[in-house]
């Protein structure tokens, strides 16, 4: 049995597989994921129906996986500040680097061979795509660089 709060094998083994500067595509229910994203990346379909699974909650249990250190967000036409915007940089880690993409810009970076592992979601306000970028694990205060585990 598993100790950590992400139980899902598929995730699991894509970010397991992924170092730093993967990236974890996470997206909404009108994201086209079968011509957005790399064909070498793992895609994960959580999108059970309308709503189901949210978007946030994937982040909040992605973030608790791996180190994240920089989040892109897709920007609406209006430039209009999204709620739900706002919802994830409440669940990143502090200091994570926040980037806002016009639609094509975004397209281009999730498409991109860095990007590992989509996750689809039932995540029905638009815009709510986000992309991870999974940074370092630093060593502890008491442990020099290499020591893990000896």
């Amino acid at each position: 049995m598993m100790l950590g709060k992400l139980l899902h094998p598929d995730i699991l083994s894509a970010l397991a597989r992924a170092g730093h500067g993967s990236r974890v595509l996470i997206a909404d229910a009108n994201y086209p994921c079968a011509t957005k994203s790399p064909p070498s990346a793992r895609q994960v379909f959580l999108n059970l129906r309308p709503g189901l699974v949210q978007a946030k909650d994937v982040v909040m249990v992605v973030c608790e996986a791996v180190p994240i250190e920089a989040a892109t967000v897709m920007e609406p036409p209006d430039s209009k500040p999204l709620a739900i915007h706002e919802e994830y940089r409440q669940s990143l880690p502090e200091g994570v680097e926040w980037v806002k993409r016009k639609r094509q810009e975004f397209y281009a970076e999730a498409s991109s061979p860095d990007t590992t592992l989509v996750i689809a979601t039932g995540e029905e306000r638009r815009f709510a795509n986000i992309l991870l970028t999974i940074g370092v694990v630093k060593p502890k205060e008491n442990e020099s660089p290499g020591s893990q585990g000896v």
